[in-house]
């Protein structure tokens, strides 16, 4: 696979139809997966070593953003999701590898001007769910 630009990975979030919409003005998009170590470390641990459980940890995903505030669809379905507190869908695409797709908490939303700048947003989402992986 060659090399991507980031401006051709996607985040989409579902408008509350089932329709997923890209959200736009992104300039910077990230997805961060991580899982919880279980640690079975006791006194009969090899040298004391830190023993841990495969496969047992929570797993969790999360999303970030940030961008220009366009005032669109996508910018009113990341409002009403924070606001509500809901659990809304989103889609992180990354064209000719595949899609991430799941349920997420929007559990930070940001708005941020400069006298002579652009007004801009900052989103945070934590999976609420599995996420599945579909291959483009």
């Amino acid at each position: 696979m060659a090399a991507l630009a980031g401006k051709d990975v996607l985040l989409k979030i579902d408008d509350g139809t089932g329709v997923m919409i890209t959200i736009g003005g992104l300039r910077t998009r990230q997805m961060t997966f991580s899982a919880d170590a279980v640690d079975v470390t006791d006194q009969d641990s090899p040298g004391r070593w830190r023993e841990l459980l495969g496969g047992a940890g929570a797993r969790h995903a999360a999303i970030s953003g940030s961008g220009l505030f366009r005032d669109g669809a996508s910018d009113e379905a990341m409002r009403l999701g924070f606001f509500a507190g809901n659990v809304v869908t989103l889609a992180f695409i990354v064209p000719g590898y595949g899609q991430f797709k799941g349920p997420f908490c929007l559990t930070a939303l940001a708005y941020k001007a400069d006298h002579a700048g652009a007004a801009l947003f900052d989103l945070t989402a934590e999976s609420a769910g599995a996420i599945v992986f579909t291959a483009l």
